[in-house]
């Protein structure tokens, strides 16, 4: 008897256009250097072809012409399996974002829980499993920490709070591999005895990848030594270059959201 695969779920990923207002975007921990926002635009473009050359089907949000952060999409969501936790972002003038990302989300079927108190951006969640990590940092406070705590824990989720003092998001700092291990870029990390397991790349983009599934994960091209690291480990990177979202403070993680789950019925 011959047995047929089951159908692979649809894989979508979130991502939004770079506004032209790109390097007016808020820079933080980094010296603002120019943009060329002719070569954000197909830098952007090639991100988004690597996604959906890996088997992925972007889904766009509206363009946000008057945001100039709004290509980092990230910092408007975040997803815990089938439901949507719209953020509330510490920047005032990050804040009308999240409308559109709401709306694509509502419109895909997906509960939308949307946060009021204090301040909480995407890319300050790293989850690793059902266990949630939040950077306690510039953009991310108390208050936000203890809602988002409140909305993700009757789903099931673990959400444990780390200090963040020397890059603007957790992700900016470390994300995790498909096995669960958290890699970071030593300088930027304030206490790697937070995670279970943690492995330091040798590159500051070498801490960011995204899990594509299959054993991909998305890498910025400006990390080639920590690229080689991934390879030894089984994995294959999938490199992509994007150094005007770099300028800006950006990595591979920011500009996309996956939604790797279908809509919570709950």
């Amino acid at each position: 008897m011959q047995f047929e695969d089951a159908p692979e779920p649809a894989r979508r990923a979130l991502v939004r256009r770079p506004s032209p207002l790109l390097a007016d975007g808020l820079v933080t921990h980094i010296e603002r250097s120019p943009i060329d926002l002719e070569l954000a635009g197909r830098q952007w473009q090639g991100y988004v072809d690597a996604l959906t050359g890996s088997g992925w089907q972007t889904v766009e949000v509206s363009p946000a012409p008057d945001c100039p952060d709004s290509v980092f999409v990230e910092d408007t969501v975040v997803m815990f399996d089938g439901s949507a936790v719209i953020t509330n972002p510490g920047a005032d003038a990050r804040k009308p974002e999240t409308d559109g990302t709401a709306k694509v989300l509502g419109d895909l079927g997906y509960p939308v829980h949307r946060m009021t108190q204090g301040s909480l951006d995407g890319g300050d969640v790293l989850k690793v499993g059902r266990v949630v990590y939040v950077g306690r940092g510039g953009r991310t406070d108390a208050a936000g920490i203890a809602e988002f705590r409140s909305i993700l824990e009757p789903l099931g989720a673990t959400v444990i709070a780390v200090p963040l003092t020397k890059v603007l998001h957790l992700k900016s700092a470390v994300t995790a591999l498909p096995d669960g291990t958290v890699i970071g870029y030593p300088p930027l990390v304030d206490d790697p005895g937070f995670f279970p397991h943690f492995r330091p790349m040798p590159e500051e983009a070498g801490a960011h990848v995204v899990d594509l599934g299959r054993g991909h994960l998305l890498m910025a091209s400006s990390a080639p030594r920590s690229a080689e690291m991934i390879a030894d480990l089984g994995y294959t990177p999938v490199l992509v270059d994007i150094t005007q979202f770099e300028k800006m403070e950006g990595c591979v993680t920011c500009l996309s959201v996956r939604l790797r789950h279908q809509p919570s019925m709950g």
